[in-house]
């Protein structure tokens, strides 16, 4: 092991844990992933079930299985014939007017949507975008860095990944980029009261875009390729070939803005992590693995059993919801050893802050280059990060996971 690594125990993030505790029957009875309750005490709410009801049932939103042991969760993800994702990836269920392809699809058919789309993000598919991914971030941090200060989530973690992926993926107008990020934020909360409308005015654009695509010359890109795929012998319907592209927007513009957003405000809490990385900048790429499995941004996802399951004592009847967390199997000492701890020495990390089974994450390629660019840029360029001392920090009540806001200040590098 690298003796000069950081190898951070629990002493830290404990010390940043919030006051409050959710009581057991909360967590073994009435648990409510929309609540800001749990986002507020997540980490400690998810290592208390691990161990308090590692498989419970909750009252709430008609009744459903809560899942946070790696090895269920892995199960579960993997068992698409007994738990399929055609009836929803959300509890309460989405109220959406095209559904999310190939994510709400299953095997057989799930595959050959999968293999269209990740032919265009492969490593060797995306590595001319590095270059201008750099010159991007680049430009983002020039807008603040004699500041000495930024609000990190609005000055950067949102728009970066949503100028790189409007700009490189989908050649997509960068002036309707704030609304369609609106749109797409509401349309991903369940229980939102604006959801039904903003899943219609994404759905709205999307045709307009696809529309204005077809009379354009063209670039090659995942796009086009939509517009001459078949499917089972046939060309690919408008509502397919929106509901994949609305995919993309959903997972292209939230994931990675929520996971530089965590990370962040770890490298505050840690500076030695962010120390560390300044002097061994060839860490990064693992660094990036290993933050991603501490904060993993992407944090539960649903399915729905086909079949009666027995989980662990618990009998799963066919019909059921059921909500696997991602980040909870993240932090399971069953699979990692001191799972709160920042290590690069693990001998593996098989994390799960992409999914697992044949719904893992198809930007997985994307969101790594853009973090480790991002990472190499913002630790070359700034030192001292701290969250600014009137700082009230606050996350999102949904399935992904990100700051709401992260105040900041730093100095500039030398």
């Amino acid at each position: 092991m690298d003796p000069t690594a950081p190898n951070t125990a629990t002493g830290a993030a404990a010390a940043q844990a919030p006051a409050g505790r959710l009581p057991d029957e909360w967590c073994t009875r009435s648990f409510d992933h929309l609540s800001p309750e749990l986002a507020a005490t997540l980490p400690e709410t998810l290592t208390r079930m691990r161990s308090l009801c590692p498989v419970t049932h909750s009252d709430r939103h008609e009744g459903f299985w809560v899942l946070t042991k790696y090895d269920d969760v892995l199960r579960v993800a993997q068992d698409w014939q007994s738990f399929t994702s055609t009836q929803g990836l959300n509890i309460p269920p989405s109220t959406t007017h095209v559904r999310n392809i190939p994510v709400e699809v299953d095997p057989p058919e799930q595959r050959a949507y999968k293999k269209l789309i990740n032919t265009h993000f492969t490593p060797a598919a995306i590595a001319g975008w590095a270059e201008p991914t750099r010159e991007l971030v680049t430009r983002l941090i020039d807008g603040f860095i004699d500041r000495g200060e930024c609000e990190f989530m609005d000055d950067f973690a949102r728009p970066f990944p949503s100028l790189s992926f409007f700009t490189f993926a989908l050649d997509a107008p960068v002036e309707d980029l704030e609304k369609v990020a609106y749109l797409a934020s509401k349309s991903s909360i369940p229980n939102d009261p604006q959801g039904k409308e903003c899943w219609a005015g994404l759905s709205e654009w999307i045709t307009g875009f696809v529309e204005s695509r077809r009379r354009r010359p063209p670039r090659g890109d995942v796009v086009d390729a939509l517009f001459t795929a078949e499917i089972g012998e046939r060309p690919l319907t408008e509502r397919e070939i929106i509901g994949i592209v609305q995919l993309l927007i959903l997972g292209g513009l939230e994931t990675t803005a929520g996971a530089l957003g965590l990370m962040m405000a770890r490298f505050c809490r840690e500076p030695e992590i962010p120390a560390y990385l300044r002097a061994h900048p060839e860490r990064i790429p693992a660094a990036v693995e290993e933050l991603l499995r501490l904060d993993a941004p992407f944090i539960a996802i649903a399915r729905t059993a086909t079949a009666d399951v027995q989980l662990r004592d618990q009998q799963i009847s066919a019909g059921d919801k059921v909500l696997m967390y991602w980040a909870s199997a993240n932090h399971d000492d069953d699979e990692f050893t001191n799972p709160d701890t920042f290590d690069l020495e693990r001998a593996t990390n098989r994390h799960l802050a992409f999914g697992a089974g044949p719904h893992r994450c198809l930007g997985s390629n994307v969101a790594r280059l853009n973090m480790r660019i991002a990472l190499e840029e913002l630790l070359r360029r700034m030192v001292d990060f701290r969250l600014r001392d009137d700082a009230e920090i606050h996350y999102h009540t949904t399935l992904t996971r990100a700051p709401l806001n992260l105040p900041i200040t730093f100095t500039a590098a030398a």
